[in-house]
């Protein structure tokens, strides 16, 4: 499966809220960070408990890509996303764009695995 596959399958995996799947495409010590900047959900089980909050707290998530572009190790979407009402009533997200880049490195035991996306917002 080439990079590009594997970053849609993994979108794929998010909008159906499927935890599990998303994380099987990321290397064990994966992360979410933001660009340049502080992680914010480290590992695979990181990211298995952060997302499944996120989908918890938004039901109706979902992330669409607008244009793709896959470059060497990296792959570049521009998403929209959309959140939909709160289960816990805080106030509505307005729908945003984010640049995501989806680095993946050569690990010789995970070779085709993501092993960090980076949010540009």
């Amino acid at each position: 499966m080439s990079n590009l596959a594997t970053a849609e399958a993994m979108i794929a995996a998010y909008n159906a809220q499927d935890v599990d799947t998303y994380v099987s495409f990321m290397t064990d010590d994966a992360c979410e960070a933001n660009y340049r900047g502080a992680v914010v959900r480290e590992g695979k089980e990181g990211t298995r408990t952060g997302l499944a909050a996120a989908f918890a707290k938004w039901p109706q998530n979902h992330a669409e890509i607008r244009q793709s572009q896959a470059i060497g190790d990296y792959v570049l979407f521009r998403e929209y996303v959309t959140r939909g009402p709160a289960t816990d009533g805080s106030p509505l997200v307005e729908p945003f764009e984010v640049v995501a880049v989806y680095s993946f490195e050569a690990h010789p035991d995970q070779k085709g695995k993501c092993s960090r996306v980076e949010f540009i917002r």
